[in-house]
């Protein structure tokens, strides 16, 4: 098989596997209201709802991300999806707030890695020159995934009359793609190609004796990792963005339907709009960075997300200002952990998106709170104040890392 067929197999495989994790995500937003409805739930405990799910997701990010390292990207991926399955099928079985936040705790565990193996046996398939291109266009998946998501929510809950049957197909779905990960999603090596730099590629007489999976220098610890010139930073940038994003994410269906009076199915498909933006904007980024920046793509990013903060002040929900943290959570991070033979690409894309998920943990319940006392402008305010602290933080990243070649 040619090595643009491989290419093409691996893009689809990894961007179906990440955008089937928003399967099981993206309905807790949607079906919020009738949660709230049916168990007789407060603001207060709907974000601890988010909470359940992004606090494990967060932290095993940044503890557990030499795991793909470890064992192989491949093996972790896959059994990943298929936890992640398994912990969600019965969701829509229980009534009680504890249980369900129990599911949502596995789901957020078990996701928790799903990213950085997804980008590290993808980013093994092209040179440093396609990287920013490819990881624009993959980074669609997120969105994607959420659109769909929200769809299928909004669809299976008018279909059966209730949130509860909600999450079962979609669970059976990511399980089977768990399977076909392990079966099909392969770094480069253990399929024989050794990609180069110079865009050329090099044939490995027998797939068989590449143990890719398996790491051949040794792993850096997370305190060596997390020193590494432009992590902290990169770190922060995806922090504000993602506390941004996630605020839009996990409540932009809500706030339509409680605070403009949206039916609740135009509530679920009108907050796809932010989600579409996204698409479009990070597969945009992708080829801008590698036309005009790629040697400094953070630079490049740091203006996409000035123009979130724009965007923010005047309320276009329709503008994506998420996608800037697909380039500077993904293909940067992996690049400074596999410089120098570190091996670590998985380890620094987990701590990255790691500490960034961290600020999805915090939206929870910082929206409930704010909501409840001062009201969802001052909720936007906080917003463009972050999303401008990210910028700041992709300007200091980018210092370093051409401090640290110099």
């Amino acid at each position: 098989m040619k090595l643009l067929h491989h290419q093409v197999i691996i893009f689809t495989l990894g961007w179906v596997a990440y955008a089937s994790t928003y399967l099981l995500r993206k309905p807790i937003g949607v079906l919020k209201s009738d949660i709230q409805k049916e168990l007789e739930l407060s603001t207060t405990q709907l974000g601890w709802f988010d909470v359940s799910l992004l606090l494990p997701y967060a932290v095993a990010q940044m503890l557990l991300g030499s795991v793909g390292d470890s064992i192989g990207s491949r093996k972790t991926l896959s059994l990943c999806l298929i936890c992640s399955g398994l912990s969600m099928i019965s969701f829509g079985m229980w009534s009680h707030a504890g249980i369900l936040c129990a599911l949502l705790f596995l789901n957020g565990l078990s996701q928790s890695l799903c990213w950085p193996n997804c980008t590290k046996v993808l980013s093994s398939w092209f040179t440093e020159q396609q990287k920013n291109t490819v990881f624009g266009f993959f980074g669609t998946c997120a969105f994607a995934g959420g659109i769909i998501g929200t769809g299928l929510a909004v669809y299976f809950r008018s279909t059966f009359g209730s949130w509860r049957q909600v999450h079962f197909i979609p669970s059976i779905f990511v399980i089977a793609v768990g399977i076909l990960c392990y079966i099909m999603y392969r770094e480069s090596k253990e399929a024989g190609y050794n990609i180069t730099e110079e865009n050329s590629t090099t044939k490995i007489p027998s797939a068989e004796d590449v143990e890719s999976d398996s790491p051949s220098q040794s792993t850096l610890s997370f305190r060596e990792l997390a020193q590494l010139p432009g992590v902290a930073e990169i770190s922060v940038a995806v922090f504000c963005l993602k506390l941004v994003r996630y605020c839009m994410y996990m409540w932009l269906p809500m706030y339509l339907e409680k605070q403009l009076s949206y039916p609740s199915s135009n509530a679920g498909l009108f907050s796809t709009m932010f989600e579409i933006g996204g698409v479009v904007g990070s597969a945009a980024l992708g080829l801008i960075l590698d036309k005009f920046s790629s040697q400094r793509p953070l630079y490049g990013v740091t203006l996409t997300v000035v123009a979130s903060a724009v965007a923010l002040i005047v309320f276009n929900l329709t503008s994506s200002f998420g996608y800037a943290a697909n380039s500077i959570r993904a293909a940067i991070p992996n690049k400074i952990g596999q410089q120098d033979n570190r091996n670590s690409g998985s380890a620094v894309t987990g701590i990255v998106n790691g500490f960034g998920s961290l600020g999805t943990v915090l939206e929870g319940p910082v929206i409930a709170w704010v909501s409840n006392y001062y009201g969802w402008s001052s909720m936007f305010t906080m917003m463009v104040v972050l999303t401008i602290v990210g910028a700041l933080a992709t300007i200091k990243a980018s210092i370093s890392l051409d401090n640290g070649k110099s």
